[in-house]
């Protein structure tokens, strides 16, 4: 294998040419040898503030050093600051060079013409090369910084159609001639997934928490390398069986819940338009069945078939699948020639058939086997040997455990479909059968026709119940032949063969995730993280949904749902984009996860040779990388059968500049090139080299050879139902790429309103599922985004002055802008609240104060005096209120408990005389205020004393002015003390 190297010769070539002022570019360039690369540094606004310290000038102490204000300044202070020169050299120099050029279009050795951005974007030397190299502005300074400069990107074809671009980089978007298409059944114009079949589903402590728990009897754990001992590398998915996987899982697979089964009979499409079977209908042609429970025997575990790489004359590491064989037990009835079995499965087409099945359901039973992982790839023939010898073992000891087989069940309790919850919570037992729409999702349960036998539930709870323990100790040996199957990749006759790591190549990071990686030296594992673009978009459509991270795309129109051209998917995955629930082919329903990957960092295991999550983090908060523009080119189908959306691979944007910084700073050593980063952290599992640059990647600008290449996968292995149907879906596909070309003709950076407002921001993924950190761009900050929640974006680090805060120069740093203008409590509290809780507040105080308002006139309309305002009033009532309130406090302070409660007091009021004894009355009248006064004193003098009530009596008459001013009265009566005497020597008085 020959790799290519760098070429280092140019930048010696022009630095010696520009020292020395003689000498012709073209002769260095022939002869100068190559310097390799040990270290790259990314360019940071430290070096600003650390040449402003070094030079004092009042007009750039000033000047700012990010932002647009800083684009803007840039032209006219190029030739003061040191950190805007590209490669430290000064631009007049450059500029005056004839032998420099500033396209960006291609690189010829031979020629004296040199490309500016070939020569700077050049590996580079390593530290102490650097103190032995000719510098013109110091070592430090041979770093482009190309943050807050790139606003752009893909303007050297801005005419091409999607048509001239997929000619020009070199694949074959007209003819229709992929290797993926099927002619299949007529009458079955999509072929499905849906099945019905047996689960043996798994919950274990290592894998998915919601994962199933359907089968206590076959540990399926004990049948997988999720420590990767044999194993080197699968497919995206990874292991189907023993539990699932994590969203945080060293692999970076999919965080599916455990869905291994065995088919019994596959149902296909369940879109009766395109000749399939509702759901309707199998649930009505399996409820009019009557089944006993199945026993399940497992025969053995055996690999081969997939038919991925290693197959033909590739000459890597094979690859294919792991497959455990099992059988369904016949029993037979007395008397009977056929099986149980045979006849339920007789019984099921014929219900089927009676309820109209469609053609696209398979004519046959399917042969039961479990499908445990694809596109498996071993680290060698002798590693493929143990694991298999070690698994196998494991089904021996299953077969002594259960010689005719076992009934396969749990005593759990479950909810099918999954999203119901508790409402649909059922006893699962033992002898279910399952309707599946898709891989991952269970829809419904049947029960069988009876219970456990005695015999049936001893055999059933074995391993359950704890006795499994002495079939471990006494199985030694198989005493089965596992080493047969059906391809030549299986497990007999294996030629022997080993991963060579040093084999690795740079065209590997283009990948197809349908099979497994080949890893580079001293990585012991494969991972599915990386950094790149996110893409997705929230739907109502989906199960699952995402939040939105752009709204510049809308990539339904590349789709073809109806299966209009294509006739099925290769995988059981869909759309990438977004599966639709209830979508006819029983693809598994999973939410958008469009994305464009940039760099893959490998598994985040640092004792298998990777690098931690936590590290690959500050490494993505050191990159002080531009806005990411991004522009479509055209869609087209890869060797692999796969849709895809490529976009321009402009070596001279943001976006390239950030590829070739990431493999400066985490790119694996090759070809005596190796990374380097200030934080000193590593990894031997990404798959970009040190010295790999943006130029060496795919597209007509550059070599083709390297693993840059920006593309969005928009489905897997899509078979069409014929080359026109392929022509026309990429036609029809790519006159709306043209509409995006023509919108955006110099890209656009995505994003939305509550997602990166900017646009331009970076994403590291923990697998194509989970987005878990954004960054954004010009070290603007960075947030934690996972599974649809987020926090808020950490202080981007700038350089700073002595003195903190209190120094001016440090005033446009976050942290001091945020202390100087720090926001009170009440402003946070109040939005705080969201807009829900301040419009509650807002009603309530609005629903108070007009209550207020209402009583406040109803009582003045009561009470207010002839011709008194509003405002008078309400001065005269508060200061009544006032008055009012003292006087009782004053009286109720001087009570005593031990007052007769019917003494004449101010409580009393006169009772009108009778008719005909006003004389009598008008002679009391002129006594009364005496006796009061004389009862006061007697009151105050003898407070023990207390008159008897048959002898005191009040007589008196209201008059006119009484009734007119009832308050008046009541005010005067609490200053009177009537006692007058009837005819009778009585006295009568009445408490008000």
């Amino acid at each position: 294998m020959t790799t290519r190297h760098p070429p280092l010769s140019s930048k010696i070539a022009s630095l010696a040419a520009i020292s020395l002022g003689s000498l012709a570019i073209s002769t260095f360039s022939a002869s100068s040898p190559s310097l390799p690369i040990a270290s790259a540094k990314l360019a940071d606004r430290g070096r600003v503030q650390a040449a402003r310290k070094k030079n004092p000038n009042a007009k750039k102490q000033w000047q700012p050093i990010a932002g647009s204000k800083y684009r803007g300044n840039r032209n006219r202070r190029v030739d003061d600051d040191d950190d805007n020169n590209d490669g430290g050299m000064d631009s007049s120099k450059i500029s005056s060079a004839s032998s420099f050029s500033f396209s960006s279009s291609t690189y010829s050795s031979s020629s004296s013409s040199l490309s500016l951005s070939s020569a700077m974007s050049s590996p580079l030397s390593t530290p102490q090369q650097d103190q032995q190299t000719p510098s013109f502005r110091g070592t430090s300074q041979t770093h482009r910084h190309l943050s807050s400069q790139l606003t752009g990107c893909c303007t050297s074809y801005i005419s091409y159609s999607a048509a001239e671009m997929c000619a020009a980089y070199g694949q074959d978007c007209e003819s229709g001639e992929q290797p993926s298409h099927d002619s299949g059944d007529d009458d079955c114009s999509q072929a499905g997934l849906s099945f019905i079949g047996v689960s043996f589903s798994v919950n274990t402590a290592l894998g998915n928490p919601y994962s199933y728990q359907l089968c206590d009897q076959y540990p399926m754990e004990n049948i997988i390398d999720r420590n990767y001992d044999y194993v080197m590398s699968m497919d995206e998915d990874g292991w189907l069986v023993g539990g699932g996987y994590k969203s945080f899982d060293y692999s970076g697979k999919m965080p599916y819940i455990d869905s291994s089964h065995t088919e019994l009979l596959r149902i296909g499409s369940v879109d009766p338009e395109y000749g399939g079977t509702t759901i309707e209908q199998v649930y009505s042609a399996m409820d009019s069945l009557s089944f006993p429970p199945f026993s399940i025997f497992p025969e053995y575990v055996k690999g081969g078939g997939g038919g991925h790489s290693g197959d033909g004359d590739d000459k890597g590491v094979p690859s294919g699948d792991v497959t455990l064989i099992v059988s369904v037990v016949d029993t037979y009835e007395d008397g009977e020639s056929y099986s149980t079995y045979e006849e339920f499965l007789d019984d099921l087409f014929d219900a089927m058939d009676a309820v109209g099945g469609g053609p696209c359901m398979d004519d046959h039973d399917t042969d039961p086997h479990v499908s445990m992982a694809r596109g498996v790839k071993f680290k060698s023939s002798y590693h493929q040997q143990q694991y298999f010898y070690k698994v196998n073992l494991e089904v021996a000891v299953w077969q002594a455990m259960y010689p005719k087989g076992v009934v396969i069940g749990s005593k759990g309790y479950a909810s099918f479909p999954p999203d119901t919850g508790s409402k649909n919570k059922m006893y699962i037992g033992y002898g279910n059968l399952y309707f599946f729409f898709d891989r991952a999702n269970i829809t419904k349960a049947f029960m069988p026709n009876r219970e456990l036998t005695s015999t049936e539930s001893y055999y059933a709870t074995i391993y359950s119940s704890g006795k499994s323990k002495q079939y471990y100790e006494s199985t030694t040996k198989i005493n089965f032949n596992y080493n047969r199957g059906s391809g030549s990749n299986d497990n007999n006759n294996q030629q022997y063969y080993e991963h060579n790591p040093y084999g690795w190549n740079a065209l590997m990071a283009k990948h197809d995730m349908t099979d497994g990686w080949d890893l580079p030296p001293d990585c012991q594992q494969e991972g599915e993280t990386f950094f790149g673009i996110p893409l997705s978009r929230k739907s109502d459509s989906k199960l699952l949904t995402t939040t939105s991270f752009q709204d510049q795309f809308d990539f339904e129109y590349l789709l073809d749902r109806n299966f209009t051209y294509m006739k099925k998917f290769g995988t059981n995955h869909g759309w990438l984009v977004g599966e639709e629930l209830g979508n006819g082919a029983g693809s598994i329903v999973d939410k958008d996860t469009a994305h464009i990957p940039i760099f893959y960092t490998g598994t985040t295991n640092p004792a298998m040779g990777g690098i931690s999550l936590e590290d690959l983090i500050k490494i993505g908060k050191k990159i002080d990388f531009g806005t990411l523009y991004i522009k479509p080119a055209f869609v087209f189908q890869d060797d692999d059968g796969s849709i895809k959306l490529q976009f321009e691979a402009d070596a001279n944007s943001a976006l390239g500049y950030l590829y070739s910084n990431l493999c400066k700073m985490i790119g694996i050593s090759w070809n005596y090139e190796s990374p380097f980063n200030d934080l000193g952290k590593y990894t031997n599992c990404a798959m970009h080299a040190a010295g790999d640059r943006a130029k060496y990647g795919c597209g007509p600008d550059n070599a083709n050879s390297g693993g840059f290449c920006p593309q969005m996968t928009l489905a897997y292995r899509v078979g069409f139902q014929s080359e026109e149907h392929a022509a026309a879906y990429l036609d029809r596909c790519n006159n709306y790429v043209d509409y995006w070309r023509s919108l955006y003709p110099s890209g656009v950076a995505v994003g939305t309103s509550a997602f990166c407002p900017d646009g331009g921001c970076l994403a590291l993924f923990l697998n194509r599922y989970d987005i878990f950190y954004v960054f954004k761009p010009e070290l603007g900050g960075s947030w934690v985004e996972f599974m649809g929640g987020s926090s808020a974006p950490t202080i981007s680090p700038a350089p700073t002055y002595d003195g903190g805060c209190d120094n001016p120069h440090n005033m446009h740093l976050d942290k001091c802008f945020r202390k100087k203008h720090a926001r009170k409590a009440s402003s946070v509290a109040w939005d705080s609240l969201g807009a829900v809780g301040q419009l509650s507040i807002f009603l309530i105080a609005f629903m108070a104060s007009t209550l207020t308002m209402s009583i406040f006139l109803a009582r003045a309309k009561r009470r207010r005096r002839d011709g008194e305002s509003y405002l008078g009033f309400l001065v005269r009532d508060l200061q009544g209120k006032k008055k009012k309130r003292k006087k009782l406090r004053k009286k109720v302070g001087h009570g005593t408990l031990d007052e007769d409660l019917l003494s004449d007091d101010d409580a009393f009021r006169s009772v009108p005389a009778r008719p005909g004894k006003s004389d009598r009355s008008k002679s009391s009248k002129r006594s009364k205020s005496k006796s009061f006064r004389s009862k006061s004193k007697s009151k105050k003098s003898s407070p023990e004393m207390s008159l008897d009530a048959d002898s005191v009596s009040e007589k008196s008459s209201r008059s006119r002015s009484q009734s007119r001013s009832r308050s008046r009265s009541r005010s005067k009566s609490t200053k009177r003390n009537k006692k007058p005497s009837g005819d009778d020597g009585t006295q009568r008085r009445q408490l008000v």
